[in-house]
């Protein structure tokens, strides 16, 4: 299989300053999308950090080394962030969140902090496959909430991990089968926020990528985008081979 992929990061209609960062690297199979946290103390320098580190990663074929350097990249961006927040913030706190898509072979792993977010569209059916580290969150996980409820909730803006806000860090991973047809959406809450599911189905359903990312965009942007819409578009394909049928005269 090969993946191709069209990648876009917007400031929105209301920022002054785009605190995304994205990471697009097909012929490695890595792709993130971090969303640095808005309100923060320079949450670009955040998201900056984190989607450098990830930039370092190799084409490393087996998966279990990758996922190691997944894992130790995002740690390697936390301590710096730290380190970033007291040499120069006096402490001040930043961060970001994160979310990041590897693929080797059949097999495709997320890690992610924060609320940014994977989808996978198979078959017509759009899944989340990351879980948001969010106080609404919790409250589904809890039953005292329902994710009707959820959207318009006055927390729905909290998140409860993110990078570079405290030395006890966790990375979520969720390893899952990937099948030819597949195709994979990164993205901020700058996106799902302006949104449906339904929205972000008929757009997926355009076999050009580079337009579905372009038109994703487009819609949050006329939808009033307070935030900054960042997003990815992953599709799977099978290798092209060439062959050639020889003659041989006897």
């Amino acid at each position: 299989m090969v993946w191709e992929s069209a990648a876009n990061t917007n400031v929105g209609m209301v920022r002054k300053v785009n605190e995304d960062s994205i990471l697009s690297k097909p012929e490695c199979a890595v792709w993130a999308v971090a969303d640095g946290m808005g309100g923060y103390e320079r949450g670009d320098v955040a998201s900056r950090m984190i989607v450098q580190n990830l930039d370092l990663l190799q084409d490393e074929p087996a998966l279990a080394e990758i996922v190691d350097n997944v894992e130790d990249s995002l740690i390697s961006a936390n301590e710096q962030i730290l380190e970033y927040s007291e040499i120069m913030l006096d402490n001040g706190t930043l961060g970001s969140t994160i979310v990041t898509l590897i693929i080797r072979g059949s097999v495709g792993v997320c890690f992610w902090v924060g609320d940014s977010r994977l989808y996978r569209y198979r078959k017509g059916e759009l899944k989340q496959l990351s879980r948001d580290h969010s106080r609404v969150e919790e409250l589904i996980a809890q039953g005292r909430l329902t994710p009707a409820e959820a959207e318009n909730h006055p927390e729905s803006n909290v998140i409860t991990r993110a990078v570079g806000v405290d030395s006890d860090f966790a990375v979520d991973i969720n390893v899952f089968n990937v099948h030819i047809g597949d195709t994979f959406l990164l993205c901020s809450d700058g996106l799902y926020n302006m949104l449906s599911n339904d929205e972000i189905v008929d757009h997926l359903q355009n076999q050009n990528i580079d337009e579905v990312v372009e038109s994703l965009v487009e819609s949050a942007c006329d939808n009033g985008a307070p935030d900054n819409v960042s997003t990815i578009v992953i599709k799977g394909e099978f290798e092209k081979v060439i062959t050639r049928d020889v003659v041989t005269n006897d």
